[in-house]
Protein backbone atom coordinates (compact mmCIF):
# COMPACT_ATOMS: atom_id res chain seq x y z
CA UNK A 1 0.00 0.00 0.00
CA UNK A 2 3.06 2.49 0.38
CA UNK A 3 5.03 1.67 -2.00
CA UNK A 4 1.97 2.47 -4.18
CA UNK A 5 1.11 5.90 -2.45
CA UNK A 6 4.47 6.84 -2.67
CA UNK A 7 4.64 6.33 -6.62
CA UNK A 8 1.53 8.64 -7.02
CA UNK A 9 1.64 12.07 -7.53
CA UNK A 10 2.08 12.72 -3.91
CA UNK A 11 6.03 12.28 -4.61
CA UNK A 12 5.91 15.25 -6.79
CA UNK A 13 5.26 17.16 -3.83
CA UNK A 14 8.64 19.61 -3.06
CA UNK A 15 10.49 18.47 -0.01
CA UNK A 16 13.07 20.98 0.61
CA UNK A 17 11.25 22.00 3.37
CA UNK A 18 9.81 18.70 4.80
CA UNK A 19 9.42 18.40 8.72
CA UNK A 20 11.37 15.20 8.32
CA UNK A 21 14.35 17.38 7.26
CA UNK A 22 16.83 17.28 10.68
CA UNK A 23 18.57 15.07 13.00
CA UNK A 24 16.60 12.70 14.97
CA UNK A 25 18.24 10.60 18.13
CA UNK A 26 16.81 7.49 18.02
CA UNK A 27 16.24 4.40 20.20
CA UNK A 28 15.94 0.93 18.48
CA UNK A 29 14.46 -1.69 20.77
CA UNK A 30 14.16 -5.81 20.26
CA UNK A 31 12.36 -7.57 23.80
CA UNK A 32 14.29 -5.90 26.61
CA UNK A 33 17.10 -4.72 24.91
CA UNK A 34 17.38 -0.90 23.71
CA UNK A 35 20.12 0.43 21.05
CA UNK A 36 21.28 3.81 20.50
CA UNK A 37 20.56 5.33 16.88
CA UNK A 38 20.23 8.40 14.82
CA UNK A 39 18.83 9.46 11.65
CA UNK A 40 19.45 12.43 9.43
CA UNK A 41 17.38 14.06 6.34
CA UNK A 42 18.78 16.23 3.86
CA UNK A 43 16.90 17.89 0.85
CA UNK A 44 18.50 17.11 -2.50
CA UNK A 45 17.06 19.62 -4.81
CA UNK A 46 13.06 20.01 -4.52
CA UNK A 47 11.28 16.53 -4.82
CA UNK A 48 14.24 14.02 -3.21
CA UNK A 49 15.08 13.05 0.24
CA UNK A 50 18.43 11.79 0.99
CA UNK A 51 20.34 11.30 4.55
CA UNK A 52 22.28 9.31 6.72
CA UNK A 53 21.35 6.82 9.43
CA UNK A 54 23.28 4.92 12.03
CA UNK A 55 21.91 1.66 13.29
CA UNK A 56 23.17 0.44 16.66
CA UNK A 57 27.05 -0.61 15.98
CA UNK A 58 29.37 0.54 13.14
CA UNK A 59 28.76 4.13 11.49
CA UNK A 60 26.55 6.04 9.42
CA UNK A 61 25.11 4.31 6.34
CA UNK A 62 24.14 6.68 3.55
CA UNK A 63 20.56 6.89 2.49
CA UNK A 64 20.04 7.51 -1.21
CA UNK A 65 16.08 8.29 -1.43
CA UNK A 66 13.68 8.97 1.13
CA UNK A 67 10.26 8.34 0.62
CA UNK A 68 7.52 10.05 2.66
CA UNK A 69 4.13 11.28 2.67
CA UNK A 70 3.55 14.86 3.56
CA UNK A 71 -0.27 13.88 4.03
CA UNK A 72 0.16 11.69 6.66
CA UNK A 73 3.80 11.65 7.67
CA UNK A 74 5.09 8.24 6.86
CA UNK A 75 8.47 7.57 5.71
CA UNK A 76 10.30 4.24 4.40
CA UNK A 77 13.95 4.12 3.21
CA UNK A 78 15.93 0.83 2.83
CA UNK A 79 20.04 0.34 3.82
CA UNK A 80 22.16 -2.45 2.97
CA UNK A 81 23.91 -4.54 5.85
CA UNK A 82 27.26 -2.99 6.88
CA UNK A 83 29.46 -5.02 8.91
CA UNK A 84 27.12 -8.35 9.30
CA UNK A 85 25.75 -9.24 6.03
CA UNK A 86 23.67 -11.27 8.06
CA UNK A 87 20.89 -8.73 8.10
CA UNK A 88 20.45 -8.50 4.73
CA UNK A 89 18.65 -4.84 3.97
CA UNK A 90 17.15 -3.05 6.27
CA UNK A 91 13.49 -1.83 6.02
CA UNK A 92 13.23 1.33 7.88
CA UNK A 93 9.12 2.55 8.13
CA UNK A 94 7.97 5.27 10.31
CA UNK A 95 5.53 8.17 11.04
CA UNK A 96 6.19 11.78 11.60
CA UNK A 97 4.51 13.02 15.01
CA UNK A 98 4.93 16.42 15.78
CA UNK A 99 8.92 16.59 17.06
CA UNK A 100 9.05 12.66 17.42
CA UNK A 101 8.85 10.03 15.61
CA UNK A 102 7.88 6.11 15.34
CA UNK A 103 8.80 2.91 13.39
CA UNK A 104 10.21 -0.06 12.61
CA UNK A 105 12.97 -1.89 11.40
CA UNK A 106 12.56 -5.04 9.39
CA UNK A 107 16.26 -7.18 8.22
CA UNK A 108 16.10 -9.51 5.41
CA UNK A 109 17.92 -11.76 7.54
CA UNK A 110 14.41 -11.86 9.97
CA UNK A 111 15.24 -9.70 12.74
CA UNK A 112 12.99 -7.16 13.76
CA UNK A 113 13.29 -3.64 15.80
CA UNK A 114 10.70 -0.94 17.24
CA UNK A 115 12.08 2.48 16.56
CA UNK A 116 11.23 5.65 18.11
CA UNK A 117 13.35 8.98 18.54
CA UNK A 118 13.07 12.28 19.05
CA UNK A 119 14.86 16.04 16.86
CA UNK A 120 18.17 16.08 18.06
CA UNK A 121 19.53 19.08 20.50
CA UNK A 122 21.52 21.79 18.27
CA UNK A 123 23.80 21.54 21.06
CA UNK A 124 25.15 25.29 20.04
CA UNK A 125 26.72 27.22 22.88
CA UNK A 126 26.19 31.40 23.29
CA UNK A 127 28.52 32.50 25.65
CA UNK A 128 32.76 31.77 25.68
CA UNK A 129 33.63 28.81 27.38
CA UNK A 130 35.13 28.98 30.87
CA UNK A 131 37.85 26.27 32.15
CA UNK A 132 37.84 24.88 35.55
CA UNK A 133 40.81 23.53 36.88
CA UNK A 134 42.29 20.22 35.14
CA UNK A 135 41.07 16.75 36.82
CA UNK A 136 43.14 13.71 36.69
CA UNK A 137 41.21 10.65 35.66
CA UNK A 138 44.10 7.95 36.96
CA UNK A 139 45.45 7.92 40.41
CA UNK A 140 48.32 6.17 38.77
CA UNK A 141 47.54 3.12 41.57
CA UNK A 142 43.88 1.40 41.33
CA UNK A 143 41.00 2.05 38.80
CA UNK A 144 39.14 4.33 41.65
CA UNK A 145 36.62 6.45 40.07
CA UNK A 146 36.33 3.92 37.17
CA UNK A 147 33.67 0.97 36.24
CA UNK A 148 33.70 -1.89 33.55
CA UNK A 149 30.83 -2.03 31.36
CA UNK A 150 29.32 -4.96 29.78
CA UNK A 151 29.13 -8.78 30.86
CA UNK A 152 32.63 -9.08 29.37
CA UNK A 153 35.33 -10.15 31.39
CA UNK A 154 37.33 -7.17 32.64
CA UNK A 155 41.07 -7.22 31.77
CA UNK A 156 41.85 -3.87 32.94
CA UNK A 157 44.90 -3.00 35.27
CA UNK A 158 46.37 -0.33 36.57
CA UNK A 159 50.58 -0.56 36.99
CA UNK A 160 52.92 2.13 37.41
CA UNK A 161 50.97 4.10 36.50
CA UNK A 162 49.80 2.96 32.96
CA UNK A 163 46.05 1.41 32.48
CA UNK A 164 46.67 -1.65 30.57
CA UNK A 165 43.84 -3.50 28.66
CA UNK A 166 45.74 -7.11 27.98
CA UNK A 167 43.19 -8.75 25.56
CA UNK A 168 39.86 -8.22 24.52
CA UNK A 169 37.10 -7.88 27.49
CA UNK A 170 35.04 -5.26 29.00
CA UNK A 171 34.81 -1.67 28.30
CA UNK A 172 36.05 0.94 30.70
CA UNK A 173 33.60 3.82 31.76
CA UNK A 174 34.45 6.82 34.50
CA UNK A 175 32.28 7.06 37.44
CA UNK A 176 31.67 10.63 36.85
CA UNK A 177 30.04 12.64 33.96
CA UNK A 178 31.09 15.63 31.81
CA UNK A 179 29.27 17.95 29.30
CA UNK A 180 32.09 20.46 27.78
CA UNK A 181 35.54 19.54 28.07
CA UNK A 182 39.22 19.95 27.14
CA UNK A 183 40.90 16.06 27.47
CA UNK A 184 44.56 15.06 27.07
CA UNK A 185 45.57 11.24 27.13
CA UNK A 186 48.57 9.18 26.12
CA UNK A 187 47.85 5.90 24.43
CA UNK A 188 49.58 2.77 23.33
CA UNK A 189 48.94 -0.21 21.23
CA UNK A 190 50.91 -3.32 19.36
CA UNK A 191 50.53 -3.69 15.83
CA UNK A 192 47.19 -4.79 14.65
CA UNK A 193 45.42 -3.87 17.82
CA UNK A 194 41.89 -1.65 18.33
CA UNK A 195 40.25 0.46 20.92
CA UNK A 196 38.44 4.03 20.73
CA UNK A 197 38.07 6.76 23.27
CA UNK A 198 34.18 8.18 23.35
CA UNK A 199 33.30 11.59 24.21
CA UNK A 200 30.47 11.88 26.51
CA UNK A 201 30.08 8.02 26.16
CA UNK A 202 28.64 8.86 22.57
CA UNK A 203 31.37 9.78 20.21
CA UNK A 204 34.13 7.90 19.36
CA UNK A 205 37.58 8.81 18.31
CA UNK A 206 39.87 5.42 17.09
CA UNK A 207 42.42 4.78 18.39
CA UNK A 208 44.17 1.69 16.43
CA UNK A 209 46.85 0.41 14.33
CA UNK A 210 46.11 2.22 10.83
CA UNK A 211 48.74 1.74 8.46
CA UNK A 212 47.93 3.27 5.72
CA UNK A 213 48.95 6.62 4.97
CA UNK A 214 46.14 8.05 4.10
CA UNK A 215 43.48 9.67 6.88
CA UNK A 216 40.80 7.29 7.03
CA UNK A 217 37.29 7.85 8.04
CA UNK A 218 37.02 5.08 10.17
CA UNK A 219 40.88 5.02 11.11
CA UNK A 220 42.97 6.61 13.91
CA UNK A 221 42.45 9.87 14.76
CA UNK A 222 38.74 10.10 13.52
CA UNK A 223 35.61 10.90 14.63
CA UNK A 224 34.57 7.20 13.72
CA UNK A 225 32.62 6.80 10.60
CA UNK A 226 31.69 10.74 10.74
CA UNK A 227 35.21 13.09 10.43
CA UNK A 228 38.45 11.91 8.65
CA UNK A 229 41.42 13.46 10.00
CA UNK A 230 42.96 15.84 7.50
CA UNK A 231 46.05 13.87 8.07
CA UNK A 232 47.91 10.49 9.51
CA UNK A 233 49.73 11.81 11.88
CA UNK A 234 50.63 8.43 13.75
CA UNK A 235 54.13 6.88 15.52
CA UNK A 236 54.70 3.47 15.07
CA UNK A 237 52.86 0.71 17.02
CA UNK A 238 54.48 0.60 20.49
CA UNK A 239 55.15 4.27 20.75
CA UNK A 240 53.71 6.40 23.36
CA UNK A 241 51.16 8.86 21.20
CA UNK A 242 48.80 11.73 22.56
CA UNK A 243 45.52 13.46 22.22
CA UNK A 244 44.23 16.66 22.92
CA UNK A 245 40.55 16.87 22.19
CA UNK A 246 38.36 19.59 22.99
CA UNK A 247 34.58 19.16 22.82
CA UNK A 248 31.74 21.87 23.25
CA UNK A 249 28.43 21.30 22.56
CA UNK A 250 28.58 19.19 19.09
CA UNK A 251 31.91 20.94 17.73
CA UNK A 252 35.01 18.59 18.59
CA UNK A 253 38.89 19.63 17.85
CA UNK A 254 41.01 16.90 18.17
CA UNK A 255 45.02 17.45 18.12
CA UNK A 256 46.95 13.79 17.42
CA UNK A 257 50.86 14.01 18.24
CA UNK A 258 50.81 17.81 17.96
CA UNK A 259 48.98 18.17 14.92
CA UNK A 260 45.28 19.64 14.38
CA UNK A 261 43.80 17.07 12.43
CA UNK A 262 40.30 17.72 13.32
CA UNK A 263 39.35 22.00 13.92
CA UNK A 264 36.36 22.56 15.07
CA UNK A 265 33.71 20.09 13.06
CA UNK A 266 30.09 19.70 13.82
CA UNK A 267 29.66 15.77 15.12
CA UNK A 268 26.48 15.06 13.41
CA UNK A 269 25.13 12.47 15.77
CA UNK A 270 26.29 9.12 18.14
CA UNK A 271 28.90 6.99 16.76
CA UNK A 272 28.33 3.28 16.93
CA UNK A 273 29.01 1.57 20.34
CA UNK A 274 27.50 4.75 22.32
CA UNK A 275 26.04 3.90 25.60
CA UNK A 276 23.08 6.07 24.38
CA UNK A 277 21.88 8.76 22.19
CA UNK A 278 20.32 10.72 24.77
CA UNK A 279 22.76 13.92 23.17
CA UNK A 280 21.54 16.70 25.44
CA UNK A 281 22.78 14.88 28.55
CA UNK A 282 26.27 14.76 29.99
CA UNK A 283 27.88 11.52 29.74
CA UNK A 284 31.27 9.29 30.71
CA UNK A 285 34.55 9.03 29.18
CA UNK A 286 34.52 5.62 28.03
CA UNK A 287 37.08 3.49 27.21
CA UNK A 288 36.92 0.75 24.14
CA UNK A 289 38.31 -3.10 25.27
CA UNK A 290 36.21 -5.34 23.10
CA UNK A 291 38.79 -5.41 20.49
CA UNK A 292 42.43 -5.38 21.79
CA UNK A 293 45.03 -4.75 24.15
CA UNK A 294 45.79 -1.21 24.61
CA UNK A 295 47.60 1.04 27.24
CA UNK A 296 46.44 4.52 28.09
CA UNK A 297 47.94 6.74 30.73
CA UNK A 298 47.85 10.72 32.22
CA UNK A 299 44.53 11.00 30.92
CA UNK A 300 43.39 14.44 33.00
CA UNK A 301 40.15 16.17 31.80
CA UNK A 302 39.30 20.11 31.80
CA UNK A 303 35.83 20.18 32.52
CA UNK A 304 34.11 23.76 31.34
CA UNK A 305 32.46 25.58 34.33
Amino acid sequence: MFAAIVSSVLLLVPQSKSPLIGRWDLIMSSGRNTYPAWLEVRHSGATTLVGEVMLAVGSARPIAKIDFISASGEFRFVVPPQWDDSEGDNTITGRLQGDSIIGSIAQTGGRHFELRGVRAPALRRTAPTVWDAPVPLLNGKDLAGWKARGTATSQWQMNQGVLRNAKSGADLVTERQFTDFKLHLEFRYPAGSNSGVYLRGRYEVQVEDTPSSEPQIDGLASVYGLIAPNQNAAKKPGEWQTYDITLVGRTVTVVFNGKTVISEREIPGVTGGALDSDEGKPGPIYLQGDHGPVEYRNIVITPAK
